[in-house]
């Protein structure tokens, strides 16, 4: 039986290592996994994450056109909007039927499937800006998807990216409000990963607070979409940041950030 104890512990990341047919096995359980969850349905479907994306991601971007961006598992799409006056045409990477749309907010938009391994069907150097926003979680071979990413990239070009930084439970059994496979990936491993691709981390933050929900979410439960929630989480997140650690033991362990651009 294969020993977990150094994936549950953040020593080493699930997944990064299968051959071809396991993860042909984990992209078709994970294939419809966010449409089945919460994006089916564009009529009714909300994007919740921009003052997020913005305070965090956008913000930091030089101001300058982005001619050609691609959103890596980006659905609707919905996330480039504080920086679609500066996009010309998106490309989303995504495995789902779902999501398929001409244009996002007036602005071409072309849809690609990745491989099951995380090969992108695409030319190198070819997008100016990428986003990368919870996406890598729900993967294996994460170390192959983000080289991926780099290639893509052209020279001076810029990735927004987010993950969980935290265990989120034993993948083996189901959890409620989680896909089947998705776990979360150590900051370290993270950081070494972007790293041992090529990029360069020119900026870092934490978020993702676990007692922002509770503050904010009678006001509005799309708090994610609000300046002073987003900016009163990372001003927790950053203040905790001492106390992070994949996987927490007691109530006081899980008092930290759970994520990181």
């Amino acid at each position: 039986m294969e020993d977990y104890n150094a994936y549950f512990k953040g020593e080493t990341l699930y997944g990064d290592d299968f051959s071809p047919a396991q993860a042909a096995e984990w992209y078709s359980d994970e294939r419809e996994g966010y449409a089945g969850l919460a994006a089916r349905g564009g009529g009714s479907y909300r994007y919740i994450y921009h003052a997020l994306n913005n305070f965090h991601g956008f913000s930091r971007l030089p101001s300058r056109r982005f001619p050609e961006v691609m959103g890596f598992g980006s659905a609707y799409g919905e996330e480039f909007l504080p920086v679609i006056s500066q996009v010309e045409k998106i490309t989303v990477v995504d495995p789902s039927d779902s999501f398929l749309r001409k244009e996002i907010h007036g602005v071409p938009s072309e849809y690609l499937k990745p491989g099951s391994g995380g090969a992108l069907p695409l030319a190198g150097e070819k997008f100016d800006l990428i986003t990368c926003l919870g996406v890598l979680h729900h993967i294996p071979k994460v170390s192959y998807a983000v080289s991926e990413l780099f290639r893509v990239l052209r020279p001076g070009g810029y990735m927004v990216l987010r993950e969980p930084v935290i265990s989120l439970g034993d993948w083996r059994r189901r959890r409620p409000g989680l896909t089947l496979r998705e776990r979360g990936i150590p900051l370290g491993i993270l950081e070494e990963i972007l790293i041992s691709a090529g990029f360069l981390v020119e900026s870092r933050s934490l978020c993702g607070f676990p007692l922002t929900p509770r503050l904010f979410r009678l006001l509005r439960p799309d708090f994610y979409n609000s300046f002073t929630a987003v900016r009163t989480d990372a001003l927790l997140a950053a203040a905790f940041a001492f106390n992070y650690r994949y996987h927490a033991r007691g109530v006081l362990g899980k008092i930290r950030p759970t994520a990181a651009f």
